[in-house]
C-alpha cells in the first residue's frame, strides 16, 4: 500500500531510503505532503517550533568573586535545508536533548565572558555581556542546525557575599541623600504651601469677620432707623389725623355759624328791615294825614295818597331788595312783604277817607276851616298781616 504523508507547519519531514540528493541521508519535506513507499521508505519528523533552555551557572568574575548568574534561551532549527539536515543528523532520534545540549554550550560562553569582566562591569553593562555570549555561541549553534532569537540574563547574585551590595551603598547613598533632600524640599513647599493657606485662610477669616460686623452694623442701623421711624410715624400719623380732626371741627363749626346765620340771623335780621320798612311807611302815612287833616274837606289828601302811593310802595320794596336780607322761602317771602306793604297801604287810604270825610262833615257843621293852625289827631295805623316767615 502506497503512503501519503503530510508533515505539519512546523514540522519538517524527512525521508530516508531508496536514493536521495545531495549528501543527506533523507529527503526533507516542508510545507507539503510527499509520498513515501512502505517498508522501502522510512519517515521522520522534526520540530521547528520554538524551544527554551535555562541557564544557572556560577560565574568567577576577574576580582575572583562567584557570581551566579541565570539565563534564558530561545532557539530553534534553522529553516532552510542545511540546517534541518545538520539538527536531523545531531537530534532526530532525541530532540528532547537540544535544550539541555544549548544549555551546556551558554553556559560554558559565559563561564568564559565573565572571567573577563568585573562586577562593576557587569552590572553596568549588563547587556554588553548577553551580546558577547551570543555572538560566542552562534558558530557552534549553526553547526547543530539550531538559530538562537534571544539570549536574555535574568539575574546576577553574589551570594553572601555583599560585594554588589556593598558597591550599590554609595548609590543608595546618593539616592538616599537625594531622596532626603527631594524630601525636604517637598516638606519646606508642604509647610510653606500649608503656611500660605494658613494666612489666607486667617485672612479670609479676617476679610468674613469684618464683612459679618459691616453687614451687622448695617442691620443694626436699618432696625435702629426702623425703631425710629415708627413712633416718628405714628405721631405724624397722629398729628395729621388731628389736623384732620381740626379741619372737620373747624368746618363743622363754620357750617353750625351759617346754620345758625340762615335759621337765627337772617330770619331776625329780614324781619327787623320788614318792621324798619313798615314804620317808615306807617311815619309817611301819618305825615300826609297830618297833611292832608290841614287840607279842606280831606280832597287833596286823597288826592296825595293815590298819587304817593305806588311811590311809598315801590320804596318800601326797593328797600327791601337791596337790604342784606335773607329770605327763608325765596321769591314767595318776598312777594308777601310787597303785599303785606300794599295792604297796608289800602288800609291807609281807607283811614284817610274816613278821617277826611270826618273832618268834612265837622268842618262843615262847625263852619271853620278843616286847619285851625293846631295839628289834627292822627290815626294810629292798622298792624300788618301776620307773615308766614
Amino acid at each position: 500500500m502506497l503512503g501519503w504523508h503530510v508533515p505539519a507547519p512546523n514540522e519538517a519531514m524527512l525521508i530516508s531510503g531508496g536514493r536521495n540528493k545531495g549528501d543527506a541521508p533523507f529527503r526533507i519535506v516542508v510545507g507539503h505532503g510527499a509520498f513515501a513507499m512502505p517498508v522501502r521508505n522510512r519517515v521522520s519528523l522534526l520540530t521547528l517550533a520554538m524551544q527554551e533552555a535555562e541557564v544557572a551557572e556560577p560565574c568567577v568574575t576577574q576580582q575572583g568573586i562567584t557570581l551566579q548568574v541565570r539565563a534564558v534561551i530561545a532557539f530553534k532549527v534553522g529553516d532552510d535545508s542545511e540546517s534541518i539536515a545538520n539538527a536531523g543528523r545531531r537530534f532526530l532520534d532525541d530532540q528532547r536533548s537540544m535544550p539541555e545540549l544549548v544549555g551546556r554550550i551558554f553556559a560554558g560562553h559565559l563561564r568564559s565572558i565573565v572571567g573577563s569582566m568585573t562586577v562593576e562591569d557587569i552590572i553596568r553593562e549588563r547587556q554588553k555581556l548577553a551580546g558577547e555570549v551570543l555572538d560566542a555561541s552562534k558558530p557552534e549553534m549553526a553547526k547543530l542546525g539550531l538559530v538562537v532569537d534571544s539570549f536574555q540574563i535574568e539575574s546576577i547574585d553574589d551570594g553572601q557575599a555583599g560585594y554588589i551590595r556593598a558597591m550599590s551603598q554609595p548609590h543608595i547613598a546618593s539616592v538616599n541623600q537625594a531622596a532626603q533632600i527631594a524630601q525636604s524640599q517637598a516638606d519646606q513647599a508642604s509647610a510653606k504651601a500649608r503656611q500660605e493657606s494658613e494666612r489666607n485662610q486667617a485672612q479670609y477669616q479676617q476679610e468674613t469677620s469684618v464683612a459679618k460686623a459691616q453687614y451687622q452694623a448695617q442691620i443694626d442701623q436699618a432696625q435702629q432707623t426702623a425703631a425710629q421711624a415708627g413712633p416718628l410715624a405714628q405721631a405724624q400719623a397722629q398729628q395729621q389725623v388731628l389736623e384732620e380732626q381740626a379741619k372737620v371741627a373747624q368746618a363743622q363749626g363754620e357750617l353750625r355759624r351759617q346754620q345758625l346765620v340762615s335759621e337765627v340771623v337772617r330770619p331776625a335780621e329780614a324781619e327787623a328791615e320788614k318792621v324798619r320798612t313798615l314804620a317808615r311807611a306807617q311815619a309817611d302815612a301819618t305825615r300826609l294825614q297830618a297833611e292832608a287833616t290841614a287840607t279842606s274837606g280831606g280832597v287833596v289828601l286823597q288826592r296825595m295818597l293815590v298819587e304817593k302811593m305806588p311811590e311809598i310802595i315801590g320804596a318800601a320794596a326797593s328797600e327791601l331788595r337791596q337790604a342784606n336780607v335773607t329770605v327763608l322761602n325765596g321769591a314767595e317771602g318776598m312777594g308777601d312783604l310787597v303785599a303785606g306793604l300794599a295792604s297796608q297801604a289800602a288800609a291807609i287810604i281807607e283811614l284817610v277817607k274816613r278821617t277826611a270825610s270826618s273832618a268834612g262833615q265837622t268842618d262843615a257843621g262847625n263852619s271853620r276851616p278843616a286847619n285851625d293852625g293846631r295839628t289834627g289827631t292822627v290815626m294810629p295805623l292798622a298792624p300788618p298781616p301776620p307773615s308766614d316767615n
